[in-house]
């Protein structure tokens, strides 16, 4: 666990030192594309974030390779460079779009290029467990498929969540995090070191992402762009991977018996197949949507739109952080939840714990529907948000004698063209401060107007 910390801390301190650099060279190259309809910040801000984090995965590949207790996994297994060799081929795609924004079917063939590259290096799924069965093997084509398959899916479900300050690299962080101890538990538990390439892998992914993430959070002074977002995307996959399909899980004797003890004995097993999809449930789930209600439109499934899950938290009343916050929250309950279930699948406080804690969630998410107000006498104890408006609209007499109010929003008038004064927490007033929140586009018919490039 030492060594594993030590090249977590190596990678995060790498990526963490690099960014600022690399945020200079984005500004100096005309890395900060103008904003566009569905962005939700008001500034541009320079991208190529990823490229400080592939610094540090390679700074963490090579520390892991010089410790005594990790070079094993270089010495035993190909994976490491397979991983190597598809990151890199993805991140240069991705540095690329940064910069030149190329088509997405260009950028899709990179991403099956990048896992072939991964499977004609050894790094593709061998079998996979099927309880009551046990352990079956995939041949060449069904294996190689599979896992162009998995990396394509996560790489875009990456990609598509990015879209509020510090989101995908928490979620993939949270993602990480709950890899680690499932990989962890199979090496160290049950001596497999066929585990230890995932183990590595999901620790530097952790390092990248921890390392990121203070430049990244709101309001963000660097985005990581798809050559960050497309690169953990792939390390996650690849960690998926190597846990889920190249593990003999026979090994773990746990397909003994007969049928319906076998079926018991390897439902926990059976599920961490699924663990890669369902640490990324909520990316996915906002790809999936995506696609049906692009499709439904007529649209492309590659058109950009503002309807994706982080935007319609946004559009409820929730806060910049605290729409974050949230998604976090899910990703964890749903990555961990999974595990703890792998490990202790018999007990049932584990899914008494899952379902309260679901259903604190449900209220976190309804929370500006129900947003409480405090009395007169305890706003001055409670948060802004929580007090009543005490700003009233004057008649239209009133103003119209005392002429025109600079509010310093010149965006907020009236029907009949007058300037009224707002506070900024008036209800049903968004969209104001665009470091917080985004408010109703009807506002803001054109972009430009909020102080971007034209």
């Amino acid at each position: 666990m030492r060594d594993y910390l030590l090249t977590l801390c190596v990678t995060a301190a790498v990526t963490y030192l690099l960014t600022g650099p690399v945020r200079k060279f984005a500004i100096a190259t005309g890395a900060m594309p103008e904003i566009r309809a569905r962005d939700v910040h008001r500034e541009p801000t320079p991208r190529l974030g990823g490229i400080a984090m592939f610094f540090g995965l390679c700074a963490g590949l090579l520390v892991a390779d010089h410790l005594s207790n990790l070079n094993s996994v270089f010495e035993l297994s190909n994976e490491p460079r397979a991983l190597l060799s598809g990151a890199a081929l993805i991140w240069i795609i991705g540095v690329l779009d940064d910069k030149f924004e190329i088509d997405a079917l260009i950028k899709l063939g990179g991403q099956m290029i990048a896992a072939g590259v991964m499977v004609m290096q050894g790094l593709t799924i061998l079998w996979i467990p099927v309880p009551g069965v046990g352990t079956v093997s995939l041949t060449s084509w069904q294996g190689t498929l599979l896992t162009v398959a998995l990396v394509v899916i996560t790489i875009n479900a990456v990609n598509f969540v990015d879209g509020l300050d510090g989101l995908a690299a928490g979620m993939v962080c949270i993602a990480a995090a709950a890899f680690f101890l499932y990989s962890y538990r199979i090496w160290f538990g049950y001596m497999l070191e066929a585990a230890a390439p995932a183990t590595l892998f999901t620790a530097i992914l952790m390092g990248m992402c921890l390392g990121f993430l203070p430049h990244n959070m709101h309001p963000a002074r660097i985005f990581m762009g798809d050559s960050g977002s497309m690169l953990i995307g792939l390390v996650l996959a690849a960690a998926a991977i190597s846990v889920t399909g190249q593990v003999d899980m026979d090994a773990l004797k746990l397909f003994e018996g007969g049928t319906r003890e076998a079926t018991h004995a390897a439902l926990p097993v059976f599920i961490p197949l699924l663990l890669p999809l369902t640490i990324i449930a909520i990316p996915i789930a906002d790809l999936v949507l995506a696609i049906v209600r692009r499709t439904w439109k007529g649209q492309s499934p590659f058109a950009a739109d503002r309807g994706h899950l982080h935007h319609r938290l946004l559009e409820i009343g929730h806060s910049h952080s605290r729409a974050v916050l949230i998604m976090y929250f899910w990703s964890a309950l749903i990555a961990f939840g999974v595990v703890a279930y792998s490990v202790h699948s018999a007990s049932m406080w584990i899914v008494l714990l899952i379902v309260a804690l679901s259903a604190v969630g449900l209220v976190l998410l309804l929370l500006p529907r129900f947003t409480p107000r405090a009395p007169r006498w305890a706003e001055a104890f409670v948060p802004p948000r929580y007090r009543r408006s005490r700003v009233r609209r004057q008649p239209q007499a009133a103003v119209s004698a005392a002429g025109p109010v600079e509010t310093g929003f010149p965006e907020i008038e009236d029907e009949l063209g007058e300037h009224t004064p707002v506070a900024a927490g008036v209800q049903g007033v968004h969209g104001v401060n665009g470091a917080t929140a985004i408010g109703p586009r009807s506002r803001f018919p054109d972009r430009r107007k909020a102080g971007t490039r034209g």
